[in-house]
């Protein structure tokens, strides 16, 4: 296999997040939100390996006709902004205005950041909540808090997408690379788990939603507080 066709394989591996994003948006049309966050899971485990190989195919050079970056752009839009965001509205777990409130915010910050070209950091982190709603409304999904509660989190997260705060990427960031990336790989799996068994209640995999989401939320900005210890350089 020539190196241009594997990078192309890449591309069209990316690809497929958008037949994904139509098979979830089509599961929300009919109200079956279990299996919407199914083929939403799906999508998030194609964009956690998409980049790697992208990366190491290197696609920028042996496939330069297809922007990989902005087609995962535009993926990353319907995926984790566009049918979370209706899902969220259209289940009425927020009720009323709190509901329209949150799909205007979403979607307009949303959109917004992901044209904003300071999103990215030195280390491969977010500037600013990188607009994953896919995991806030899988959450609300399953634990169903008060609608309160849901705007309040909606509220201080589209806020926080245009503050300087850190976001890890769980692939690219590499300090602390060696808990991220299980962590995120947990929170897939609790996810998969919780849309599989329709969120039932009582189900273990929401207590390690909520365990693997505060870490993935909050562990940038630790990493903000917390300074890099300095490596050692041997002497010669």
């Amino acid at each position: 296999m020539t190196p241009q066709i594997r990078a192309l394989s890449v591309h069209l591996l990316t690809a497929t997040g958008a037949v994904f994003a139509m098979l979830a948006m089509l599961a929300a049309a009919e109200g079956k939100w279990s299996l919407m966050f199914v083929w939403l899971v799906v999508a998030f485990a194609v964009d956690g390996v998409d980049g790697p190989l992208a990366r190491h195919y290197h696609v920028k050079r042996y496939s330069p006709e297809f922007d990989g970056v902005l087609l995962d752009l535009i993926i990353d839009y319907l995926t984790y902004v566009f049918i979370p965001a209706f899902a969220l509205f259209q289940s009425g777990l927020m009720a009323g205005w709190t509901g329209w409130f949150a799909i205007i915010v979403i979607t307009f910050g949303s959109a917004m950041y992901f044209a904003d070209t300071r999103m990215k950091t030195k280390d491969n982190s977010f500037s600013g909540f990188p607009g994953c709603w896919n995991m806030l409304v899988l959450v609300i999904f399953a634990l169903e808090p008060s609608h309160w509660t849901s705007l309040v989190l909606v509220t201080l997260l589209s806020i926080a997408m245009f503050l300087p705060l850190k976001f890890i990427h769980p692939v690219r960031t590499q300090r602390w690379r060696k808990v991220s990336l299980p962590v995120a790989l947990a929170w897939t799996f609790f996810a998969g788990w919780a849309a599989w068994v329709d969120f039932h209640p009582s189900s273990w995999a929401h207590w390690g939603l909520v365990v693997t989401s505060v870490y993935l939320l909050f562990v940038g900005i630790a990493q903000q507080i917390v300074p890099e210890r300095q490596r050692k350089s041997s002497a010669v």
